[in-house]
């Protein structure tokens, strides 16, 4: 039977004794695509750094093809698990010194030259232009072109990406995710990637994990509300929206719960639509729709305030209540939907 690619299991890692990453049980399969998806400070550059075997998480266990492992163990190195990281961390030397830089260290230096002239064709660089080009005089996007062929030389057996194409230009952004994609499908690489591009993720990805204050949620969308919500009653509460608005849910069994809602039990209406009785109507911008190709549905997201509603709907419905981008819809859900991370 193969060996997932990374088993972890009660993971938990803190910094200066604050919890930044929780997680009771995940699975990565060998050769799949995983993507993150989380507001900034949710925890997914943490995750693939643990990934990595950059730093040990505080509590739990990582377990890499069914060994645990330590930072930079030997078999990180022999099997290249490799970090992109969103900032370019060249060293102070031409593109052709950073690419062959990997290679020098395993002193795998036959055919060193056409290697990194293939690898910067994968990234969309020419040879002849880039190979003595110092690193001062690389754009940002071709910084992070040369930084990921440095690491696709390697022909790594897991990849991981954090916000590859945050700082880019599009030709860039387009030949980043062109180049990490051939390491799949020519090698089989392991591919997870960190990106608020929930475009490109939903159509590449095997399985979207999403990322919220530090807890990770692998099966169903989640809509995070953030607080501060007033109780007032025995059994409710409600936070008061800076409009006026307001949302009502069971009280949280703890002071600072995290309320959420799952996004299959979100409904998305025309306007107008009040609340009633134990359903809540808010109203928001559509701000974007989304096709998932494996279920043919699309993706709705609603910004209300400070909060985003994620749900999915099928294409007949946008199409007869005319739900398109900019248009002023109502998110409904029953208050009981509202749940409680604590």
């Amino acid at each position: 039977m193969t060996q997932p690619a990374y088993r972890i299991k009660d993971l938990e890692h803190r910094y200066n004794r604050h919890p930044v990453l929780s997680i009771e049980e995940l699975l990565i399969q060998p050769a799949s695509i995983t993507g993150l998806i989380g507001p900034n400070g949710s925890g997914k550059t943490t995750f693939l750094k643990l990934l990595a075997f950059i730093e040990s998480p505080t509590a739990g266990r990582i377990a890499y093809r069914g060994t645990p492992l330590q930072p930079f163990a030997d078999v990180v190195c022999r099997d290249r698990i490799t970090l992109l990281t969103q900032e370019q961390y060249l060293l102070k030397r031409s593109v052709a010194d950073n690419i062959a830089y990997g290679l020098k260290i395993r002193g795998e230096t036959a055919q060193l030259g056409d290697r990194i002239a293939q690898a910067l064709s994968w990234v969309g660089l020419e040879a002849g232009t880039f190979l003595r080009r110092p690193w001062y005089e690389l754009s940002g996007g071709e910084a992070q072109r040369v930084a990921l062929a440095a690491r696709l030389v390697l022909k790594p057996r897991v990849l991981l990406l954090d916000e590859p194409t945050a700082n880019v230009d599009a030709d860039s952004a387009w030949l980043i995710k062109d180049a990490s994609l051939r390491a799949r499908s020519q090698w089989g690489t392991t591919l997870v990637i960190a990106s608020h591009d929930w475009h490109w993720l939903y159509e590449i990805c095997d399985g979207v994990l999403h990322f919220f204050a530090g807890r990770v949620f692998q099966t169903r969308m989640m809509s995070f509300i953030a607080g501060p919500w007033d109780r007032v009653d025995g059994n409710r509460v409600v936070k008061r929206m800076a409009d006026g608005q307001i949302i009502q849910a069971e009280r949280p069994p703890q002071a600072g719960a995290l309320a959420l809602v799952a996004s299959d039990t979100i409904r998305i209406s025309r306007l107008p639509a009040e609340p009633s009785g134990d359903v809540n109507a808010v109203r928001g911008t559509l701000t974007r729709l989304l096709l998932e190709k494996s279920t043919g549905l699309l993706i709705v997201t609603v910004v209300a305030g400070r909060s985003t509603f994620t749900t999915k709907v099928e294409r007949g419905k946008i199409e007869a209540d005319q739900l398109v981008p900019g248009r002023q819809v109502a998110v409904l859900f029953d208050t009981a939907a509202v749940r409680w991370l604590a």
